[in-house]
């Protein structure tokens, strides 16, 4: 490591320090072979352009309020905590529009009272929340925030779109963040954060509003999302931001222990990843067992791989994603000693 807080000096300072983590998956797999008839497409094709073998999929009756509360539950326990001042949760498939699903997840996790609020920025999402989730921390609005990713994805599919449904799947992670000093490991630092709403409609759900106002007759309620494009922006942004958080860090990418990207599709990540020069053997991924599950994607993959050896107390970790907005982020940070909670 060429730096960092201890030679900054701020080793004093307060931050939000991960306490805690879990994450919940459906039990129904869906596998490529699923899905050919009905999308008139091939295994082959499905798994050389996105690198996904399988997904979850929840019951259609399951509430995103549901699967968040699974997982939070999980990063509660993880943490060895019966409680939290805020509920933080990001999404963009709350059970309604109005109001906000945190609410709803708190007290389904006995946590009524607490400070509670959706974040929506799609797959950015958990990065979002952890700047936020860390704010209140660190500003001393809370002495412990719950911040939970969930999405059902599955739910916004055209069924027939066969560019779209195979790369999503649901599911919920979630971390505890508890006060503690700048230089503890598991401690937030910097979260770097953008967005370009000039390019919302490359990945877009519209409503039935703007769907009536849209010339080409989109169908409202539905995902879209033009792939190319989508690539392109983000290799760049993800891989962007990387090196920003990198350098607030203080870290030369050979000091990079783990990459957790976005599992967004095999092709964007491993073009980043080889951007930044991060080599294989350092790369953790599970796209290919679960597909994109958007915001949920980094907490998930976080706790499977912790919970599997693949992260380790002391490592080095660098996050970043993408999202629609469009949004993106990342962070580094030295993982702390814990015990996940996994499905």
């Amino acid at each position: 490591m060429t730096g960092g807080a201890e030679t900054a000096g701020v080793g004093a300072h307060p931050a939000a320090v991960i306490g805690g983590l879990g994450s919940w998956l459906p039990s129904r797999v869906v596998t490529n072979a699923d899905l050919v008839e009905r999308l008139d497409t091939t295994e082959d094709w499905i798994s050389s352009r996105t690198g996904i073998l399988e997904r979850r999929i929840c019951d259609p009756s399951t509430l995103t309020s549901e699967i968040a509360a699974f997982a939070g539950a999980r990063a509660l326990r993880s943490a060895d905590e019966d409680g939290a001042e805020a509920v933080v949760l990001a999404t963009t498939t709350p059970d309604r529009t109005c109001p906000a699903s945190a609410p709803l997840v708190a007290t389904r996790l006995g946590l009524s009272g607490a400070a509670a609020f959706d974040i929506a920025a799609v797959c950015t999402g958990f990065l979002y929340g952890l700047a936020v989730a860390s704010g209140l921390v660190v500003s001393g609005a809370a002495d412990r925030v719950l911040l939970i990713a969930a999405d059902r994805f599955s739910t916004l599919m055209d069924p027939r779109d066969r560019s779209t449904v195979p790369i999503f799947g649901d599911g919920a992670g979630a971390v505890l963040l508890r006060r503690g000093r700048a230089g503890d490991p598991g401690a937030v630092g910097h979260v770097v954060l953008g967005s370009d709403g000039a390019h919302q409609d490359l990945i877009t759900v519209r409503s039935a509003d703007a769907a009536s106002h849209d010339p080409a007759g989109t169908r409202a309620g539905l995902f879209e999302m033009h792939g190319r494009k989508v690539f392109r922006h983000a290799v760049e942004r993800m891989s962007e931001a990387a090196a920003e958080a990198l350098a607030a860090a203080g870290w030369d990418v050979a000091d990079v222990d783990r990459l957790i990207a976005h599992q967004a599709n095999a092709r964007i990540t491993g073009t980043v990843a080889n951007g930044l020069g991060i080599p294989a053997d350092r790369r953790v991924e599970n796209i290919a067992e679960v597909g994109n599950t958007a915001a949920a994607s980094v907490p998930i993959l976080l706790a499977q791989a912790a919970a599997e050896g693949r992260l380790r107390s002391e490592h080095r970790v660098l996050m970043t994603a993408f999202g629609g907005g469009l949004t993106w982020g990342a962070t580094a940070l030295v993982w702390p000693e814990l015990k996940p909670y996994i499905d």
